[in-house]
Order: structure tokens, then C-alpha cells, then sequence
């Protein structure tokens, strides 16, 4: 039996820590959290100061059991949960549920899972942080308020299975709110004219573009707001004189951005990798808790991935400069070390921003060892980290305004051109510009050589027609971000808050960006009348400031919950009073009081208005109908010859036995894709998984165990036939050669899709 135990949440961890530590220690994990409030309860007793009660899930009892037992048997506890608020609350209810008793226990803190990093912990160990346990108690308790309390009003007043929360109901009142400024943004038309330059007597290759901005002598930017007007300048300015006016160069220095937090990184895994924010922290969880890497054997790559700070450790910038400076040359190293410091609002500068944990780790000398998905995200995290301490782009920028006199109406125009030309890459020649950037770039390519006076050629005029457009929706990107400007939630909190609503069915996305659902309409409609300090953003960032004073020390955190659950009661009382149950135009047989439309764990139904006293309840005519109209197949049942039908169930349709209940007889429905799977020639499938989320697989299974979250494509890869999936918006990938393809290249492929029975 070893001395020490130490307890962490996963195996994968675990495995990492246990070969840094040695033999005196037994390393087990905790599989998550080991106690929660009740799962079918409210299990908060509001009266006694908000008293949580705790339980030990049933699937967590063995566990428990074994760290109790081994856990006496022992000198030392040590505790190694993640260093955050969660984790401090998961060491707190490991000891509690656990019931520890005459053993030392210790809490050991780090943010990398190297050895000297892990060793260093265990030389200084601490005690539990009860400030961030009490912080992390605050917000599930606040959480259960607002889901127990509000969830069940909305399953009665819209539908069965829906929920609130802080902080998904404001992201949602943020999509609600774009969405309504989309419907209300009235487009209003605008033109635009580009002259087709070059200098006199020069080649073709000094063709540049210059756009209309105004008259000489006036300040005004033009406007051009119709066609008619746009053809009246363009016919003046076919008899004008174009004349370099005035050239202007400035060298501009662009600088490197700072390491990732977890919402950048979150945003720049969504721009450049295609990434969605659950994806990115899964695979980041991953690289952090260790990995395989050849002769170093099991080692974390990256620090901490939930962190919402940019500083990095005097020891972490001193390696990367020095990597730096023998990669690249001393010309890419800065005089000094850059220093990064955290300005978003909310900021907690708990750890340090992610980063590689060592830079000498190179993605390159990697890449066998890990996923694709691995190695992506790694490579990004690695190139942002060693760019951030590089020199900056040096850059020099060049306007010329010329002017354009037209000999019929003596009117002088002005127009204007930019170029740019890098005349040092320092930290671009490592980590590149985002698509959108460089398209913005390309767009200002350098001038040919101009000097004041020189004349030149007009070749064309182009004229275009634009329209103003209103706010783009969200993209998981741009969400995050502002989530994080608005000071909403914290870095483990956006993946699962965004998850949570595209689950609810409050918002759907479409090529990437996120719409509006009639459903989430209705409900942020019904919070937002009901229970506005819910769903605003100052109100939300302000409650989050304070769980942080909370951690700090500065705060108990029950006047905090109840500052917020007294009003929330009363806003909630009076949504019960305001809101009518639907009424059905029927009256109760039994009782004669108004029948109205309930919502059940079966759906919607119609009951008595005076239940509990009177429980006569009926289903929906609507759905009466329905069970009438059920979509017949081609097909007789195999044990009592009756017709088959497709009916819906939770989990979506399912072909079954029109002598149900006296025949159960169920087949799944399924639908083909039109692909055949690359490992069997069968037919790829749609199906779901247990928790309804949808992905393709071999209809052979479980013969063949082939699948693939992406949807297959009809049409085969064009480089070597193999299999194309949809990859991120607009795009598609193959599996077998990893090429990459936008929608553009690849012709139209009818899709089938086929219900069959089997």
C-alpha cells in the first residue's frame, strides 16, 4: 500500500501524475464531481439560509466508498482537483462524502502537468479555499433557484422540457436582440465609383484602383443614393483630368496578440479551424491532462485551459525567446519580453493565459502522437503562444489622393487609393492573419511608385450598387466574445451555455451562424416581461461580480443569493397570476369548471382547472387527430400481420405495429444518405445517440462500427474517391486524403434519403 493518496477527476490525469510521482503514491480519480443537490428535488432549504442538501449519485457510491476506505489507510490526502472555483468545490465534497477522518488531507494546486510543476505543488501544499467553495456553492445554488423555480412556469405555460438559466437566458436575450434588430434594420441603397488607374506611359502592372470619396474644398464624405445620381458623376468625370494631388508614407508597426484565454481560444479554434466551443475545450482537455509522447512517455502539452488571464510566467517567456532567437534569428526577438495584461471586463487573473507547456515541444514533433484534432488545436495554442513573444510586422502604408477635374462642368472629384507593403514579417512569418484579415489585406496591395503631379490614365470607371446591411447574427465566435465584453458567465461557462440553448431548440445554426427559433421567441418573450433583471446583461455581469468578491473573501455568499431570490420570488408570483393557463372552450363533465391545456411529461393535454380537487383530464383533439393520421408504410408486421406505421417518440420517429398495446412490435426508421461506408461498401445511416444528438453510421453495425459526426456527401472525392463529409460552414472535407474542399468546387449532389424498416 502505497503512503500518499492522491484523488484527481479523470483516468487520463491520473495516468500523467502517477508516473511523475512514483510508488509512494496511489493516484486514483473521482470520475467528476462525487456529490450534487438532488437530481429529481429542489434540494435547497430556502428558510435555513439557503442550506444545500447533497447527495452521492447512485453511479458514484462504489467510488466513494473506495477513496473512503483507502483513504484511512494512508498518512496523506492529497487532493489535486482542477485549480478552479469547480474543482476547489470537488475536493470540498470529496472530503465530505468521502467522511475523512484522522488523515492529513492536503490541497495541491497547478496549472500544468509537468513533473517540475507537479512536484513544486506537492512541496507547498494548502488548504481547501472555503471562499471558492462557497463561491461555487452560490452559483448552483443560484442555478437551482432559477431552474427549479422558472422551468416548471415555462413547461406550463409553453411546453414540456424546457429550462432557464442565468446565463443561457441573457446569451439568448443577446440572439433575441440581434435577431430583432435583423427584422426591424431597414436596407437603404448606395452607390459607389471606381476609377481604373495607372501612370502615363507605364505598364500594366502599375494598373491601381481609386474610389470616389468627395468634392475638392469639402469635407462632406459623398454620397451617392441612386443610380441616376451615379451615371450623372460618371458621365462628368468621362471628360476629367486625373492628377496625383498628394502621396503620404507611413510606417506602421503591428503587434503580436497575446497568448489565448479560454475565450479567445475558443474564438480562434471557431475562425480557423472550424471548431464549435464544446469541441475545442474537449480536445483541450485533453492535451492538458496528458499524452503520450514517445520517449517522454505521458506528459500534459498544454496549462489550464479555463482561465480567463493573458500573463505568463517569467520561466515560460524566457524559453520561448530563446526558441525563438535559434529558430528565427535575433532580428525576430524583441529588445525586451512582452508582458501581456488582462483589460475585458470581469477579468479574475486566476492563472496564467494557455500556453504549450514547453515551447520545445514543436506541433511538428508531435504530430504522430496525437488526433488530427489534437494536433490542430495544439499546433494553434503553440504557434499563438511563441508568435506573442516575436518582433512585430513592420509595415509601410501609403495613401494617395488624386484629383479628377472634369473639363465639362469644372468640378474637381477626389479620389483616393491605399496600398501596403510589409517590410518585415516578424511574428507573421509564424502565425498568419484570420481569413477575414487577409482578404481585407489583399485588398490593399502596394501602389505603384506616385509622386504629387504626376498625371495619369483613367482606363474605366466602375459603378456599383450597394445596400446597407444590418448586424450579422452570431457565429459561436462572436457570441463568446460578447458574452465576455458583456461580462456574462465565466470560461466554463460558455461551451455548455451555448450547447444548452442549441439543445432547448432556442436557437438553430445555420451555416455557422445562430437563428432565432419560434420556440426561443416565445420564451425569451416570457422572460423578458416576467423577469427582466433574468435576462439583462448589467444585472447578470453584476451578480457575477459579485460570486467573485465571494471567492475572494470579501462577501458571504448567502446575503448574495438573497439579495437575488427575494425579488425573483415575487417577479415569479406574480408571472404565475399574470400569465392564464391556455384556455380549451371546454368545460370539466365531472365538475364543471373550465378545461385548459396542460403540459405534461407526455406533452401537452387538456385537465381541470380545479385540479387538485378534480383530476379529469383528456387528450388534445389536436393530438387525437394525429394518432388518426399516422404515416402508413408499405410493410406488415412480422408477428400478427398487421400494417406497420411511423410514429414519434422521444427519441424521434420509429416504424411500429398498428396492434399496439396488444403487439409491440417496433422497428427503427431510418434514413440512408445515398453514401456507402468506405470499410464495407453498406449503406451510412442517420441515427441518433442516446442523448438525441444525431451522427451517421454503417447500416451493418454492429458488424461494422464506421461512423462520422459530420454528414456524408453523395459525391465522392475528387482527388481519390473517398468519402466527403461537411466540414464548418461552406465546406467539406475527404476522410481518406484530408483534402479540403469549399461547397463552390464541388458540383451539386442529390442526396437521398429513404425510410426502411429493418
Amino acid at each position: 500500500m502505497a503512503k500518499n493518496l492522491v484523488i484527481v477527476e479523470s483516468p487520463a490525469k491520473a495516468r500523467t501524475i502517477g508516473k511523475i510521482l512514483g510508488k509512494d503514491y496511489q493516484v486514483m480519480a473521482s470520475l467528476g464531481h462525487v456529490r450534487d443537490l438532488p437530481q429529481y428535488r429542489f434540494g435547497v432549504n430556502v428558510a435555513e439560509d439557503f442550506t444545500p442538501y447533497y447527495e452521492v449519485p447512485k453511479d458514484k457510491k462504489e467510488i466513494v466508498k473506495k477513496l473512503a476506505a483507502i483513504a484511512q489507510k494512508v498518512e496523506t490526502v492529497y487532493l489535486a482537483t482542477d485549480p478552479d472555483r469547480e474543482g476547489e468545490a470537488i475536493s470540498w465534497h470529496l472530503v465530505q462524502a468521502s467522511k475523512m477522518k484522522d488523515v492529513s488531507i492536503k490541497r495541491v494546486v497547478f496549472h500544468e502537468i509537468t513533473e517540475s510543476a507537479i512536484k513544486d505543488a506537492f512541496k507547498n501544499p494548502k488548504e481547501i479555499d472555503m471562499d471558492l467553495v462557497d463561491a461555487q456553492q452560490a452559483r448552483r445554488v443560484l442555478d437551482r433557484v432559477v431552474g427549479y423555480r422558472l422551468s416548471p412556469l415555462l413547461w406550463r405555460k409553453i411546453e414540456k422540457g424546457l429550462s432557464a438559466g442565468r446565463v443561457q437566458s441573457a446569451a439568448l436575450r443577446m440572439i433575441a436582440d440581434r435577431e430583432a434588430d435583423i427584422q426591424n434594420f431597414v436596407a437603404a441603397e448606395y452607390w459607389t465609383i471606381e476609377a481604373d488607374l495607372k501612370k502615363e506611359a507605364k505598364g500594366p502592372q502599375d494598373l491601381f484602383k481609386g474610389v470616389l470619396t468627395g468634392y475638392k474644398g469639402s469635407k462632406k464624405k459623398l454620397t451617392i443614393p441612386s443610380e441616376k445620381e451615379s451615371k450623372k458623376i460618371a458621365s462628368d468625370l468621362g471628360a476629367a483630368t486625373y492628377v496625383v494631388a498628394k502621396v503620404s508614407k507611413k510606417n506602421v508597426r503591428r503587434n503580436p496578440q497575446a497568448p489565448f484565454t479560454t475565450s479567445t481560444l475558443q474564438q480562434e479554434a471557431g475562425k480557423k479551424l472550424r471548431f464549435t466551443a464544446k469541441r475545442t475545450m474537449v480536445v483541450a482537455q485533453q492535451l492538458y491532462e496528458g499524452l503520450s509522447t514517445g520517449t517522454e512517455g505521458e506528459v500534459g502539452l498544454i496549462t489550464y485551459m479555463r482561465t480567463d488571464s493573458t500573463s505568463v510566467s517569467n520561466e515560460a517567456r524566457n524559453e520561448v525567446r530563446s526558441y525563438i532567437d535559434q529558430r528565427f534569428g535575433h532580428k525576430f526577438l524583441p529588445a525586451s519580453p512582452r508582458v501581456f495584461t488582462r483589460k475585458s471586463k470581469g477579468a479574475q487573473e486566476a492563472h496564467e493565459a494557455i500556453r504549450p507547456t514547453s515551447a520545445a515541444r514543436d506541433p511538428e514533433s508531435l504530430k504522430s502522437y496525437l488526433s488530427s484534432d489534437q494536433f490542430r488545436l495544439y499546433e494553434l495554442i503553440w504557434k499563438r503562444m511563441v508568435a506573442s513573444q516575436m518582433s512585430s510586422a513592420a509595415i509601410e502604408s501609403t495613401s494617395a489622393i488624386m484629383d479628377a477635374k472634369s473639363s465639362n462642368s469644372g468640378q474637381v472629384y477626389l479620389f483616393k487609393a491605399t496600398g501596403s507593403l510589409v517590410t518585415f514579417p516578424g511574428f507573421l512569418v509564424l502565425y498568419g492573419e484570420d481569413p477575414d484579415e487577409k482578404a481585407e489585406q489583399d485588398k490593399q496591395k502596394p501602389l505603384p511608385e506616385l509622386s504629387d503631379g504626376d498625371g495619369l490614365q483613367c482606363l474605366d470607371l466602375n459603378q456599383s450598387q450597394h445596400f446597407t446591411q444590418p448586424p450579422p447574427r452570431y457565429t459561436e465566435a462572436s457570441l463568446i466574445k460578447a458574452l465576455e465584453e458583456n461580462g456574462i458567465g465565466r470560461p466554463s461557462t460558455y461551451a455548455p451555455t451555448i450547447s444548452t440553448i442549441q439543445d432547448r431548440k432556442y436557437v438553430q445554426k445555420e451555416k455557422g451562424r445562430f437563428f432565432l427559433t419560434k420556440l426561443g421567441l416565445t420564451v425569451n418573450d416570457l422572460l423578458t416581461e416576467h423577469f427582466p433583471d433574468v435576462v439583462n446583461l448589467g444585472f447578470t455581469a453584476e451578480m457575477e461580480r459579485e460570486l467573485d468578491e465571494v471567492s475572494r473573501g470579501e462577501r458571504s455568499w448567502v446575503p448574495v443569493v438573497r439579495d437575488f431570490y427575494e425579488p425573483f420570488q415575487k417577479a415569479l408570483d406574480r408571472a404565475n397570476e399574470a400569465i392564464p393557463d391556455e384556455a380549451s372552450g371546454l368545460i370539466c363533465e365531472l365538475c364543471e369548471k373550465p378545461l385548459v391545456v396542460r403540459s405534461g411529461r407526455r406533452g401537452r393535454f387538456i385537465g381541470c382547472s380545479g385540479y387538485p380537487e378534480c383530476k379529469n383530464t383528456r387528450p388534445l383533439p389536436s393530438e387525437e387527430k394525429e394518432a388518426s393520421q399516422l404515416e402508413e408504410i408499405d410493410e406488415t408486421c412480422d408477428k400478427c400481420s398487421r400494417p406497420m406505421v411511423v410514429r414519434n417518440g422521444r427519441l424521434g420517429k420509429f416504424i411500429a405495429c398498428t396492434g399496439y398495446p396488444e403487439c409491440k412490435n417496433t422497428k427503427p426508421y431510418i434514413v440512408k444518405t445515398g453514401t456507402q461506408c468506405p470499410r464495407c461498401q453498406g449503406d451510412i445511416i442517420e441515427k441518433r445517440s442516446r442523448k438525441g444528438r444525431t451522427f451517421y453510421g454503417c447500416g451493418n453495425y454492429p458488424t461494422c462500427t464506421f461512423a462520422v459526426n459530420q454528414r456524408p456527401l453523395a459525391k465522392p472525392c475528387p482527388q481519390c474517391e473517398g468519402l466527403l463529409v461537411e466540414s464548418g460552414m461552406d465546406s467539406a472535407r475527404c476522410l481518406k486524403c484530408k483534402t479540403r474542399y469549399s461547397v463552390d468546387e464541388l458540383d451539386p449532389a442529390t442526396e437521398t434519403e429513404e425510410a426502411i424498416a429493418v
